[in-house]
């Protein structure tokens, strides 16, 4: 698909300003590119700068019609001003709603006036993070189509559709907090299309809130009433994972699509200009992998609770000695704000115990990692990125869900499809230890690898031509983004 500069399409995509946001949404925009998209990426200034920082001054320089911009975040500046910390979602989510439709209708009207000016061609059309609805008043005053992309799994929108309902039933808010703990989230939820076997704890982890106006429930209400109003709605997974969420939520949504999972898609297509091109706020340790290299196949257990998730430093301890005492070569990603009010430490004890089998990095390049043959396991927070590239990469799970989407995913992981098991919210090391050696070793660990190899098979059909998310992707552009 060739254009002029006059008739070059021109995609903006805009991120939910935090890591796990903003991975999909650059590979959109790397599919959309390859398909012959001019780009406009727009990240918060804050997010801009550790960009920067990550990739170096000139990364994002010099990449033909793929150009970032930005616009405030309007939350207050960091006391530091070199923080490397991903910020609190609360005032994220808050501030979106609040700060972010001006600036992004300004940056809208300069990208207009260069289109004027023959520098680039006019906004076409908006590619969005679902959460961020102030966009589709933007494109409806522009008069162009715009794509919503859910970056989390299609059975949390299916989540977050329902919970207006679960608040007029009664379901939520819980009566106080002993509700947590009582067996009350044990509930079933047989009421809602394409979740069976679901209980309350599955969903998506802001119904255990015992405030009647809890804040987070009310802005995702009010998100699922705006985001029907979209062209059309894109999800980062396939048919083979999700079929029973997205029949659901096809009664919902004119326009449904499922174009992913991306892993699989990249893995196909050829090296290219945009290769090099990552989306990582901070800087990978890449000696990781000549590390990997040292080991034997499916040897090492990898440990990376994500971009949000915080512990407390007796859950860190007990990950720790659980890792150690199973006695496997580990690489376990701490980032630096990974432990609640304090630096990580760990003792000279478990580094003396673990110093000739563990290594522990603050970041690293995930996808690369996984694929990396030497990778036999994948603890994780769930997040919906990492549960596809573990998929895609062939890799089973270990889980410990955190919050949002995660408690959902792992629902599935360990229940539906059957590729991971779960370790208890209140973590122990005997615990860790046992679930890390089944799963590296045991029967029920060799049948989860068949499953997920399995499923990455599936995913890879999915994305080569002619398969359903390779036509789905197609289509979105044809009959939505390039409508006039």
């Amino acid at each position: 698909m060739s254009h002029s500069k006059e008739t070059k399409p021109h995609a903006v995509l805009t991120p939910f300003p935090v890591q796990g946001h903003i991975n999909p949404l650059i590979k959109l925009a790397k599919l959309l590119h390859l398909r012959g998209f001019h780009i406009t990426f727009v990240n918060t200034e804050y997010n801009h700068k550790r960009l920067l920082k990550s990739w170096g001054p000139n990364a994002l320089n010099g990449l033909p019609d793929f150009h970032f911009e930005t616009i405030p975040d309007g939350l207050p500046p960091m006391d530091d001003n070199d923080a490397d910390v991903t910020q609190d979602v609360f005032s994220l989510f808050d501030s979106t709603r609040k700060n972010f439709l001006i600036p992004f209708q300004n940056l809208l009207a300069r990208l207009n006036d260069s289109a004027s000016n023959g520098i680039i061609p006019p906004v076409s059309c908006l590619v969005s993070d679902g959460s961020m609805t102030f966009t589709i008043q933007a494109a409806e005053e522009l008069g162009i189509p715009i794509v919503l992309l859910w970056p989390a799994s299609a059975f949390s929108l299916l989540s977050v559709m329902h919970l207006r309902t679960l608040v007029d039933q009664g379901v939520i808010p819980l009566k106080d907090e002993s509700y947590l703990t009582n067996g009350y989230l044990d509930t079933k939820v047989d009421w809602i299309p394409g979740m069976q076997n679901f209980r309350l704890k599955d969903l998506i982890d802001y119904i255990r809130t015992t405030d009647p106006n809890d804040f987070l429930v009310k802005c995702h209400i009010e998100m699922a009433d705006r985001i029907q109003r979209a062209s059309a709605f894109v999800f980062n997974t396939c048919l083979e994972l999700e079929s029973d969420a997205m029949n659901a939520l096809s009664s919902m949504f004119p326009s449904l699509y499922t174009i992913g999972p991306f892993p699989s898609f990249f893995k196909q297509i050829p090296q290219n200009h945009l290769a090099s091109l990552g989306s990582s706020l901070w800087k990978e340790d890449i000696e990781c992998l000549e590390w990997l290299e040292s080991k034997q196949p499916r040897s090492v257990v990898y440990v990376n609770f994500g971009s949000i998730t915080v512990m407390s430093p007796e859950q860190l301890l007990e990950f720790a000695w659980g890792l150690a005492n199973s006695k496997k070569p580990f690489l376990w990603i701490i980032r630096p704000d990974l432990v609640i009010g304090g630096s990580v430490i760990l003792s000279s004890e478990f580094v003396n115990e673990t110093r000739d089998r563990g290594l522990v990095a603050k970041w690293c390049p995930q996808e690369k990692v996984l694929n990396h043959p030497s990778i036999g396991g994948f603890l994780t927070h769930c997040g919906w990125n990492s549960t596809t590239e573990s998929v895609c990469a062939g890799v089973p799970m270990l889980c410990w869900p955190f919050f949002a989407d995660q408690p959902t995913n792992c629902r599935y992981i360990c229940n539906e499809w059957g590729i991971g098991m779960e370790i208890d919210s209140n973590v122990k090391r005997e615990e860790v230890e046992k679930l890390v050696n089944e799963l590296m070793e045991g029967e029920k660990g060799k049948k989860m690898r068949q499953k997920v190899i399995e499923l990455k098979k599936k995913a890879e059909e999915d994305t080569r031509v002619g398969g359903s998310s390779y036509m789905n992707l197609d289509k979105v552009i044809k009959e939505v983004l390039l409508k006039q």
